[in-house]
């Protein structure tokens, strides 16, 4: 599923110049991109999805058939360093746009998690109690922290895009 949504993303990116398909593989590639997944759109360069959106505590969000998957961001697992400890919530638990659910500990320091959304906790990455580095290899996709609905969709609206949190991240930097 990956690797389709990847090539799907590398074939939007292709000039225009190169040759014209023939007309099996033109009906293939646009029945690929009509099927209901492909209404997230990747970027090549950072591979991440561009759906993503960023509070500025440096979490993430990604909102699919209304169950939001939250993570930290690169920049936030990068500052952390190793993680060694992930403290997460229990599922069913309820929370408020920026309420604390949870901590994540480091060789360097600690750090709070914050809920980008009012939702309550659906699902929480079981995988990190073994093994936390996770959120350091894989902080987009398999070091995910939990999962959670969303009571309020307007909440969405209010937070950063890629470009939006790059553009956060540099200022923070200067």
């Amino acid at each position: 599923m990956a690797m389709r949504a990847a090539l799907r993303c590398l074939s939007v990116n292709f000039s225009p110049r190169l040759p014209k398909l023939s007309s099996a593989a033109l009906l293939s590639a646009t029945r690929l991109a009509n099927r209901s997944c492909s209404q997230r759109t990747l970027t090549v360069t950072s591979g991440q999805c561009a759906a993503l959106k960023f509070t500025e505590k440096h979490e993430w969000v990604l909102v699919e058939s209304g169950i939001s998957t939250v993570g930290i961001s690169n920049y936030a697992q990068e500052a952390l360093g190793d993680v060694v400890y992930c403290g997460l919530p229990e599922i069913g638990v309820k929370l408020e746009q920026m309420d604390e659910f949870g901590a994540l500990e480091s060789v360097k320091a600690a750090s709070e998690l914050y809920s980008p959304l009012t939702g309550e906790v659906t699902a929480v990455n079981k995988e990190l109690a073994e093994n936390p580095g996770l959120v350091n290899k894989s902080c987009y996709a398999d070091g995910w922290l939990i999962k959670m609905t969303v009571e309020k969709p307007e909440e969405l609206e209010k937070l950063m895009d890629q470009a939006a949190y790059d553009k956060f991240v540099k200022s923070l930097e200067e």
